[in-house]
């Protein structure tokens, strides 16, 4: 007890303020005001994005092209949690195993684009709501910094949330295009909004209407029937694996970025890693066989980004069911494909003197 009053001496409430004033002030809801947005003092993970720079102070955030957010709760997920630990699984890989250069598309990501690492989202574990103001209002800071934001979760619930936060700063309409197996448009999933219903509230906020949303890769044995009868009663679109198959990857490209920028000022990407087929990517709390592969869901990465993107989240990596990392690997370079793609189209950054585009 003697040691714990030394402990709690004035120096230590000192850094506890401070810490405090640097992860920003929590979401209304949060009853406990010594929590802060971010995370600070004890950090969910030790990495830092492509070992980018960590933004100790968020209040520094200011002129930078990207920032990088965690987003780790699980709490939303119906089957398997560990998306919790996928953020540290993205930053951890993206640096022992990620480079910021790609030859083929003649970026460098570090020359091109100033990056940061703003740490992770303090969620609040098992409560839903009070996790989705605080994913919310710190999407809010980024966008209204106009940053691009790429929010690492973390399960799908935080889908809604994300674009939540993002909505306020967007003058016109948000169009989606959201990559996944499942539709994840039902209104509830066990009496909550979890990560089978993201896009149900989304398509809720005004300027995110349905008919801009665009679903790729739905399909296989694991979907419900509520979730295609939300999409076809919003008119909104689904583009099943089938029909990646019947017109190609670079036909879906197009239908898709017609579809979400019809009448909107900017799209959203809505990456959900279980689109790809488990064996290529088996770390996911809902795996469904017969998915997309890697080089197909490259290439149209590449193509969604090349029409420009306000921001982008990936969800569901899940590290207690990977096998060698290979499914934190591929996020973290879809991650990468996305930002070059910007750089390459000029849509953000400095763009590389390359004598023409590679695709």
């Amino acid at each position: 007890m003697e040691a714990q009053e030394y402990l709690e001496g004035p120096e230590e409430r000192d850094r506890q303020e401070e810490l405090l004033e640097f992860g920003l002030e929590a979401a209304e809801s949060i009853r406990d005001r010594k929590i802060s947005l971010f995370a600070r003092g004890r950090r969910t993970s030790t990495d830092a994005f492509l070992s980018t720079d960590f933004l100790e102070d968020v209040r520094d955030l200011d002129s930078q092209h990207v920032a990088f957010l965690g987003a780790p709760f699980d709490g939303g997920a119906t089957y398997r949690p560990g998306t919790r630990f996928g953020p540290a699984a993205l930053r951890k890989m993206s640096s022992e195993v990620g480079s910021p250069y790609n030859p083929g598309m003649g970026v460098n990501l570090k020359s091109s684009l100033d990056m940061v690492d703003l740490g992770d989202i303090r969620v609040i574990p098992s409560n839903l709501e009070k996790s989705f103001d605080q994913i919310a209002k710190a999407v809010s800071y980024v966008a209204e910094r106009e940053v691009f934001p790429v929010v690492l979760g973390g399960d799908h619930a935080i889908g809604y949330p994300d674009v939540r936060g993002l909505s306020p700063y967007i003058d016109g309409n948000i169009g989606i295009i959201h990559l996944d197996r499942h539709s994840d448009i039902s209104e509830y999933s066990w009496d909550e909004r979890m990560h089978g219903s993201p896009f149900f509230h989304a398509t809720n906020i005004p300027n995110a209407p349905p008919t801009n949303l665009v679903q790729v890769g739905i399909g296989g044995w694991a979907g419900g029937r509520d979730g295609l009868r939300e999409t076809r009663d919003r008119n909104a679109t689904v583009i099943t694996v089938d029909d990646v198959d019947r017109y190609g990857v670079e036909r879906i490209i197009e239908y898709a970025l017609e579809i979400a920028w019809k009448n909107t000022d900017a799209v959203w990407l809505s990456f959900d890693i279980d689109v790809v087929d488990p064996a290529y990517a088996p770390g996911t709390g809902t795996p469904v066989a017969g998915g997309l592969t890697p080089r197909e869901i490259l290439r149209m990465l590449r193509g969604f980004a090349a029409e420009g993107l306000v921001g982008m989240e990936i969800v569901e990596v899940s590290p207690p069911y990977d096998h060698a990392d290979i499914t934190a690997l591929l996020g973290a370079h879809s991650i990468m494909e996305v930002l070059g793609s910007l750089v390459v189209n000029g849509k953000l950054g400095r763009q590389p003197e390359t004598p023409e585009k590679p695709y």
